[in-house]
């Protein structure tokens, strides 16, 4: 395996551990509403778990107004109980055809909680780059043992391998920053 093939690969890895959390911190509630917040929440469609993304329209026509248009009537009261188990802490208003979801005020509690969550998901994201990190570097050193690659290839190479996983943990450092003035935001 050439070295570019094991930097390229490292890097794709990086970037979609980076994407991932910046998924997860899209699930977390800051008082503003987003569809984000329940498009994965799962119901059951005629017995099937289906993302509620996948059977309705979901819109935020008002910073703290969540609206979500079932595409089948006959699934919102389902929807409703979905939305209810998920412990997103938020109660829906139905008219039998749309739901309403009125996204309230983060108590001062409520957003130390938040920042606790979100610097976990963080760390987690660090720790899966270091460990994309620590498997790029096995795959470097056992190519220098079987004399694919120079030792001084290997040392270069591991120079940079340590400078893109600076790189991927400072992205997820600065999505971190920006999800805590997100959330302390009053």
């Amino acid at each position: 395996m050439p070295i570019n093939k094991v930097i390229k690969e490292m890097e794709d890895k990086m970037h979609k551990g980076v994407e991932y959390v910046h998924h997860e911190f899209a699930t977390i509630r800051t008082g503003k509403a987003s569809p984000a917040l329940v498009e994965n929440i799962t119901v059951s469609y005629y017995g099937t778990p289906t993302r509620l993304k996948e059977l309705a329209g979901i819109s935020t026509p008002e910073a703290r107004l969540i609206v979500i248009q079932p595409w089948d009537v006959s699934i919102t009261e389902d929807v409703s109980r979905a939305i209810m188990k998920s412990n997103l802490g938020i109660t829906p208003n139905s008219d039998g055809k749309i739901i309403r979801i009125a996204i309230p005020e983060l108590s001062e509690e409520r957003r130390t909680d938040l920042k606790k969550v979100i610097k976990k998901m963080a760390e987690d994201g660090r720790v899966a780059i270091r460990n994309i990190r620590r498997d790029a570097n096995e795959n470097l050193k056992q190519m220098e043992k079987t004399s694919e690659i120079t030792e001084d290839d290997f040392f270069g190479t591991e120079k940079d391998v340590q400078k893109q996983t600076d790189e991927y943990i400072s992205k997820i450092d600065e999505l971190l920053r920006h999800k805590e003035q997100e959330i302390m935001q009053v």
